[in-house]
């Protein structure tokens, strides 16, 4: 994995009202070393559709998903339901995947249902401005 070194400013940026600014930077970022704890396990995906907005996840967000990652009650999921990908939350309880978003209903596994899970999703990155 080729390492990404971006400057990083040395304190917050104010997203209220504007504070002195800072002229100096701390140090370099590597995003790899910062959002992926498991490379040979994390692949990429583009969020699709409203049903995880709850959870400020939005139509074309790009998704870190790590599948080294024990999935646990209540995680964002990438699934695999009989052969059909999602992006939800994992609701063991009720042995049942669930959108954050109140519009859909969620979706119940049945006992004869195969269900794959393909990772954790560990981050999301929205897109402000598409560069491509």
């Amino acid at each position: 994995m080729k390492i990404l070194l971006l400057p990083k400013y040395g304190s917050a940026v104010a997203a209220g009202f504007p504070s002195a600014a800072d002229d100096f930077l701390e140090n370099n970022l590597d995003l790899n070393q910062h959002l992926i704890r498991h490379p040979a396990a994390t692949y990429l995906a583009r969020a699709q559709g409203s049903s995880m907005i709850g959870r400020g996840i939005f139509d074309g967000d790009t998704l870190i998903v790590d599948r080294a990652i024990e999935p646990k009650h209540g995680n964002i999921v990438i699934a695999a339901l009989d052969g059909e990908l999602t992006c939800k939350i994992l609701d063991k309880h009720k042995q049942q995947l669930v959108a954050a978003n109140p519009k859909i209903k969620p979706i119940a596994v049945a006992e004869n249902s195969e269900l794959i899970i393909e990772g954790v999703v560990v981050h999301s990155i929205r897109h402000h401005v598409r560069l491509s």
